[in-house]
């Protein structure tokens, strides 16, 4: 975590959490406001992703009869522990990586 604010003025910290509070939206937002700090960039990005997944995931399992339900159900409840865990682990000003998420967000960091 940087010892400066954000560009936007907010905490690095707290700038990452807000990825994850508002998620998908969150991390659009940031993506677009934030110009220096790297740790909220990489945050945001990885909000965008593992969101944005879980949101295509859970849409697909619609398609799915009979199981469908039971298959969103867990969807659901794995996107709330991933919410909890990176709120956490963002407020805590730690860079924790989601396995492929993470990765993924990396990669695009480095070329930015």
């Amino acid at each position: 975590m940087s010892p400066i604010r954000s560009s936007t003025g907010i905490p690095d910290h707290i700038a990452a959490a807000l990825c994850y509070f508002f998620p998908f939206i969150g991390g659009i937002v940031f993506l677009a406001l934030e110009k220096r700090s790297r740790f909220v960039l990489f945050h945001a990005l990885q909000s965008l992703i593992a969101f944005g997944a879980l949101m295509v995931a859970h849409v697909l399992c619609g398609f799915i009869p009979l199981l469908g339900p039971l298959a969103a159900s867990l969807i659901s409840l794995c996107s709330f522990a991933v919410w909890l865990l990176m709120i956490y682990h963002a407020l805590g000003g730690r860079w924790y990586r989601l396995p492929w998420a993470g990765d993924i967000a990396e990669r695009q960091l480095r070329q930015l």
